[in-house]
């Protein structure tokens, strides 16, 4: 069957939504980073096509869904690599890709009203793939992504020269985009691929161990000490220590402190000497925050470390303990330990918190968005709003 260039490709949130919390309040899950890429982007760069969303409905504005004559609708949890990009593209009226009871991709039309897969030809894919079901997995499962992107971006391309000064172990395994600025640094590829997006920089004093990616404009300020798997996203700022953490784009982590098996949603900012405890004192398997059950879950790893929700930001000096959840707009200050689940829009820390206001959030977000360039327009404003008010009942302080 030959490939069906005019084909409608349609990302679909699919059952995990809810346990990808809090990330998916602001974002449909195709536009969650892991690896270098976003799903979305993974997808569109393989197919050759622009896509759009099926997602929730207050995100509909700002992620639109496209419907055409003809449709591929296609599960967001699933990474998609060359196996199964080439059962997708050649995918025809009543057939559906399955990877055991789960859905990953199925043809529609415009004039069917339902689905019923048990009217559908279903095509086992029997190959690896990457799924992310829970909000860890953005983290545990980034060296596998990582990996991939790497191989599928630098494919028959040439990297530009390691500048002289810069110390490159298995310098064949890192590649660096035009643009891109490394001073005086330790780049140490020999555990995984390195990439250096286009116009990022590395200031010197900084040792880096892959797998590691950083996305376009990002920073790694002087002496930061990485460890893989990490993934910068564009815009994003970090010094420090950083161990196997995920930041989605715009994100700052520009200090002293320790950061480890983490994931930053988008305009995060942690003080100065912040840190977070990433292993139990007893060692014992983590529990994170379940936002469907309202309970602590088990993540089944002995090293979990922070998730906070886009545009959340704590003072200096704060200390987050294994397993925190922090929701979407906090603003967390003080000494000790705050709590293991923060709801979105908390304002305080260990001795309690309050409200943080939605009107003096939108003032904040628009403060911080202007700094990059970027405007916040109503359709963001209206997004934030409306989970201010559907996380009301979360925050029974």
């Amino acid at each position: 069957m030959p490939k069906n260039s005019s084909m409608n490709y349609i990302l679909f949130d699919g059952a995990v939504r809810n346990s990808l919390l809090p990330f998916t309040y602001t974002r449909p899950v195709a536009d969650i980073r892991i690896g270098i890429l976003t799903i979305r982007e993974k997808w569109e760069r393989r197919l050759g096509t622009t896509t759009t969303t099926l997602s929730e409905a207050y995100l509909e504005d700002k992620y639109p869904m496209i419907e055409m004559e003809q449709n591929v609708m296609l599960n967001a949890s699933f990474l998609p690599n060359d196996a199964l990009i080439e059962l997708v593209e050649n995918l025809s009226e009543n057939q559906a890709v399955f990877k055991g009871e789960e859905v990953i991709a199925f043809y529609t039309t415009e004039e069917q009203e339902e689905v019923d897969f048990e009217t559908y030809e279903q095509i086992e894919f029997e190959d690896d793939v990457i799924q992310i079901q829970h909000s860890w997995d953005i983290f545990s499962l980034n060296e596998k992504a990582l990996q991939e992107d790497f191989d599928y971006l630098t494919e028959d391309r040439t990297s530009q020269k390691i500048p002289a000064g810069v110390h490159a172990i298995n310098p064949e395994n890192i590649f660096i985009e035009p643009g891109a600025t490394v001073h005086f640094s330790s780049l140490n590829a020999e555990k995984g691929p390195i990439y250096i997006g286009e116009d990022a920089l590395i200031m010197e004093g900084s040792l880096i161990r892959g797998p590691f990616a950083m996305n376009e404009n990002a920073v790694v300020k002087m002496g930061a000490k990485i460890y893989g798997a990490t993934t910068l996203g564009p815009s994003c700022k970090v010094g420090g220590e950083l161990n196997n953490v995920v930041l989605f784009a715009n994100s700052s982590k520009g200090h002293d402190g320790y950061l480890g098996n983490s994931v930053l949603g988008e305009w995060c900012n942690l003080g100065a000497d912040t840190n977070n405890s990433n292993l139990k004192n007893n060692y014992a398997e983590v529990r994170v925050w379940d936002y469907e059950t309202k309970r602590f879950a088990k993540t089944g790893l002995q090293f979990c470390g922070l998730m906070m929700g886009d545009h959340s930001k704590c003072g200096i000096n704060t200390m987050f303990n294994t397993g925190t959840v922090v929701g979407v707009s906090a603003n967390i200050y003080g000494s000790n330990f705050p709590r293991n689940y923060i709801p979105s829009f908390s304002w305080g820390g260990a001795a309690g918190f309050t409200t943080y206001q939605i009107d003096k959030v939108l003032e904040t977000v628009k403060l911080v968005m202007a700094r990059k360039g970027v405007e916040m327009d109503e359709v963001e404003a209206q997004i934030l709003t409306d989970i201010f008010e559907m996380t009301s009942a979360n925050r029974n302080f």
